[in-house]
C-alpha cells in the first residue's frame, strides 16, 4: 500500500463525447467545407489536391497494416453553360436547399469561391442551416431503416 500513497489519487471521469446531434452535424459540415476550400485554393494555385487518411489493409503476407491512402473528395462546385460557377452543399446524401427551391450558391468566378466558403462556414457555425441539416439527416435515417 505504500506505493499507492506516493501517487496523487483523484475521482475523475473522462470527457464525454459530443452528444448533441446538431453540433455534431455542424462540425461535420464545417470540416467538409474547409476541405472544399482547400481544394479550391489548390485548384486556383494550379496544384493537385490529394488529401490522405489512414486505412487498414492486408499486406503481402496477409497481415493487417495501417497505411496512408488517398482520400476521395468530390468537388462541390460546378459550372453552368455560361461558365458561371455555382456551389452546392450536400449532407446525408442529399443536396441542401438554402432557401425554398434554391440548392446552389452563385459564385460567379472560381477566384471568389474561397471567400464564399468562408461565409458559408460562418453561417453553419451560427446555426443558420440547422433546420436543413436536421431534415436531411432525418430523411436519410428513414431511407436506411426502410432498406434494412
Amino acid at each position: 500500500m505504500s506505493h499507492l500513497k506516493a501517487l496523487k489519487l483523484a475521482n475523475a471521469k473522462p470527457l464525454a463525447a459530443q452528444s448533441d446531434p446538431i453540433q455534431r452535424a455542424r462540425d461535420k459540415v464545417v470540416d467538409a467545407l474547409a476541405e472544399q476550400k482547400a481544394m479550391a485554393e489548390a485548384k486556383l494555385a494550379g496544384q493537385h489536391y490529394a488529401p490522405t487518411h489512414k486505412v487498414w489493409r492486408k499486406n503481402e503476407t496477409g497481415q493487417r497494416v495501417q497505411i496512408e491512402a488517398t482520400k476521395r473528395v468530390r468537388q462541390g462546385w460546378f459550372q453552368d453553360a455560361y461558365r458561371k460557377v455555382f456551389f452546392g452543399l450536400r449532407y446525408a446524401g442529399k443536396a441542401i436547399e438554402f432557401v425554398k427551391d434554391k440548392n446552389a450558391i452563385e459564385v460567379g468566378q472560381l477566384e471568389a469561391l474561397p471567400s464564399v466558403l468562408d461565409t458559408l462556414i460562418e453561417a453553419v457555425r451560427a446555426g443558420e442551416l440547422d433546420a436543413q441539416l436536421t431534415a436531411a439527416a432525418a430523411e436519410r435515417g428513414k431511407q436506411l431503416r426502410k432498406a434494412g
